[in-house]
């Protein structure tokens, strides 16, 4: 299975040469090597793209794209979804507040086991580091309104770091958030068509330098209106948008079945 790491970037050249050896070295160990890095630049006026650039001129797995258009969080991390070549593609930030074991381990489920890899910083077995309280409050009520309108136990749906199979990339067009509001608009859409899905406990520590793109006060609002746009499709004609029960999930469940009877 090749996967694709969409990272969306803006002014982070302090952290994102490292954020990208992090992940090579620890996929590149795990053996995870049909690999392709895609870093979407989204207009930053310090050295982030000439960065990937020069990665890219040492490794072809990794590529700069740039956000021509508009700019906004939604907006970047779409460009990279439109132009991905492998077969399952994660979203992970370009601060280094994901762990690359998390990486491998939605790598691994989205192979063997679904078709989504949900990530989860408050269950057990899960780790946070400095988490601004205010924002984690706002959170926690935020998935808690999540949960009751969509009957979910998952509890963390507004965390950006996720993965899916390029069915429901596709399965799940057309995206319309603009800004962080497409965190929750993918998972929710995938969740409400009928896409498999596991939750794993992940590692979140807060961006050692630079600051968040993330205003809260400017995107209540957005979430709200994404929110209630997939709900009432959740409530409505959820049977109308679900892709058939029939449709195989594990495209590569015979030749990792394969493996693993060779293994034993």
């Amino acid at each position: 299975m090749k996967l694709s790491l969409v990272i969306p970037a803006r002014n982070e050249a302090p952290q994102i040469a490292a954020t990208i050896d992090d992940l090579r070295n620890h996929l590149d160990g795990a053996g995870v090597t049909d690999l392709e890095i895609l870093v979407v630049d989204d207009g930053s006026d310090d050295d982030t793209a000439a960065i990937v650039e020069s990665l890219g001129t040492a490794d072809s797995r990794v590529r700069l794209l740039r956000n021509t258009g508009e700019h906004g969080f939604g907006r970047t991390v779409r460009v990279g979804l439109e132009a991905f070549t492998g077969d399952a593609v994660i979203v992970t930030m370009a601060d280094a507040s994901d762990a690359p074991a998390d990486v491998e381990t939605y790598f691994r489920v989205l192979r063997d086991r679904a078709e989504c890899a949900f990530g989860s910083r408050f269950v057990r077995g899960a780790e946070r580091s400095g988490y601004p309280r205010f924002k984690l409050g706002i959170n926690r009520a935020a998935n808690s309104l999540i949960r009751v309108l969509f009957g979910l136990r998952y509890n963390d749906v507004t965390n950006a770091f996720k993965g899916y199979r390029r069915c429901v990339i596709e399965g799940c067009r057309p995206f319309i958030s603009p800004h962080f509001n497409l965190t929750i608009e993918i998972p929710l859409k995938a969740i409400t068509r009928g896409y498999t899905y596991e939750v794993t406990p992940i590692s979140w520590h807060n961006r050692d330098v630079g600051t968040s793109s993330l205003l809260l006060k400017e995107q209540g609002s957005r979430y709200l209106y994404v929110l209630l746009s997939v709900w009432f499709e959740w409530l409505l004609v959820r049977h109308d948008y679900r892709r058939p029960s029939s449709e195989a999930f594990r495209p590569w469940a015979d030749e990792a079945d394969g493996a693993r009877e060779g293994e034993r």
